[in-house]
């Protein structure tokens, strides 16, 4: 098999050009309105004067297994919401597609899993995913505290699915969050996301 035709077999997809509407880094970050897995009704805006990571997830996809079945993600998300940091994982699996869950069975896993977000949306529709232009699962966004975006990408580095790529990764999260609540620049704003690609409704 070609490399080309292995990647796409795998769902593997990567950040292209981004259509217009999309969410741009300096630019202000689209309010949304979204459920959680517990039912509660989400906005970005209620979060302002916060800084809010978005992370996509797919609980069946190996490069989000990586993060979270090494306690990565989960150790990121208890780092930062214990400095004030907004977490919400959000899931734009369409009924029928690979990491599509209910509210009950998210809950579950995220018990399961020892996982520590602020809440989880459920994107069933994909409105949110294609409001973000997200790409991948993991697909990662920043937003500071005055509602801008200042980081669109990959996790870290290292586009992978062995755990053992997470010794001496940079995890451009971490860093920009570090960097930013510094009030220095973000060093990396953009980077290309690496994962699975999100499995919208056809």
């Amino acid at each position: 098999m070609k490399k080309a035709g292995f990647w796409a077999a795998i769902g593997v997809a990567a950040a292209l050009a981004m259509p217009a509407q999309a969410a741009r880094v300096g630019e202000k970050a689209p309010d949304f309105t979204s459920t959680d897995s517990n039912g509660v009704r989400r906005t970005l805006s209620s979060f302002a004067g916060k800084f809010a990571v978005l992370e996509w997830h797919n609980n069946g996809c190996p490069y989000v297994r990586k993060h979270y079945d090494s306690g990565n993600m989960q150790k990121l998300q208890k780092e930062w919401t214990a400095r004030g940091v907004v977490w919400l994982t959000v899931i734009s699996s369409a009924p029928g597609q690979q990491g599509y869950v209910t509210a009950a069975e998210e809950n579950a896993y995220l018990k399961q899993a020892n996982a520590a977000p602020t809440a989880v949306l459920l994107d069933p529709t994909g409105s949110l995913g294609h409001l973000y232009d997200a790409k991948t699962s993991p697909h990662m966004f920043i937003i500071n505290p005055s509602g801008t975006l200042i980081y669109n990408g990959a996790i870290d580095d290292r586009p992978t699915p062995d755990p053992a790529s997470l010794s001496g990764a940079t995890n451009y999260v971490a860093q920009a969050l570090t960097q930013a609540m510094a009030g220095k620049p973000v060093s990396v704003p953009t980077s290309r996301p690496y994962g699975c690609s999100v499995k919208y409704a056809d």
